[in-house]
């Protein structure tokens, strides 16, 4: 087995916040559940069967400009950390418990971290990752994290697009064979040689001039799109 790619150099890391301070059980939860996750990835990654497709209006492989902010599910975590490992991506992620061991195993496999979420340091992580957009790397949100409702988007790309013109680009990812876990997404860890269907949505672009409620028709777009791409996604998959 490939050992773990070095940290990309190139991402610079952002700091939260506010240091969080974990008790001794939690410390130890975090390192054991980073390990746990990051060999889960590395085994079982490798033995799914990938296919892509796209909608119309969708990325093509010459976009020029900006790169993408990417969207999706909180819950294909685990799959979209394999599928767009080693890209230099940053990921807005919490800086809570859950959001330590997350920022922790995406920075194995390439991913640097802006820590934030939509309930606290959500400012920083966004000029963080405006900053990213500015030095050519992708940026990508869990748009319902970081602890839900499950699939209802947050409006932090359609701003971050707004200012930066980087266009947003959602995708889902979906298995016919998987783990559910009973957590508040439903998270999904795949089974070993499960089909894995990534399903990318309509490129979304906010004009630079657009107002409060423009923003808000953005996010029902990108809403819309996030819905329409998962059921398609579920329906490739055979679920």
């Amino acid at each position: 087995m490939a050992s773990a790619p070095a940290e990309n150099p190139d991402i610079a890391e952002t700091p939260a916040p506010r240091a969080e301070t974990f008790t001794l059980r939690q410390r130890l939860l975090i390192f054991a559940l980073t390990w746990l996750g990051y060999l889960g990835i590395r085994l079982i990654g490798p033995t799914l069967r990938w296919s892509v497709s796209s909608e119309d209006g969708g990325p093509v492989a010459d976009e020029p400009g900006m790169p993408f902010i990417y969207t999706f599910w909180h819950r294909c975590v685990f799959l979209a950390t394999y599928h767009l490992r080693r890209r230099g991506m940053v990921v807005m992620t919490s800086s809570s418990f859950d959001g330590e061991y997350i920022a922790r195993i995406i920075k194995k496999f390439g991913f640097g971290a802006a820590r934030g979420s939509s309930t606290r340091g959500g400012v920083r992580a966004l000029l963080a990752l405006h900053k990213d957009l500015e030095a050519g790397r992708p940026v990508a949100f869990t748009i319902d994290g970081p602890k839900g409702p499950r699939y209802v988007a947050k409006p932090g790309p359609t701003l971050l697009a707004r200012n930066t013109q980087a266009p947003i680009l959602c995708f889902h990812i979906a298995v016919d064979r998987a783990w559910i876990l009973n957590t508040w997404d439903q998270f999904i860890i795949p089974k070993p040689f499960a089909r894995a269907v990534v399903r990318l949505g309509k490129l979304i672009r906010v004009p630079k001039d657009s107002d409060s409620a423009a923003l808000d028709g953005f996010r029902a777009e990108m809403q819309q799109t996030l819905d329409r791409i998962r059921e398609q996604a579920e329906k490739d998959a055979g679920n």
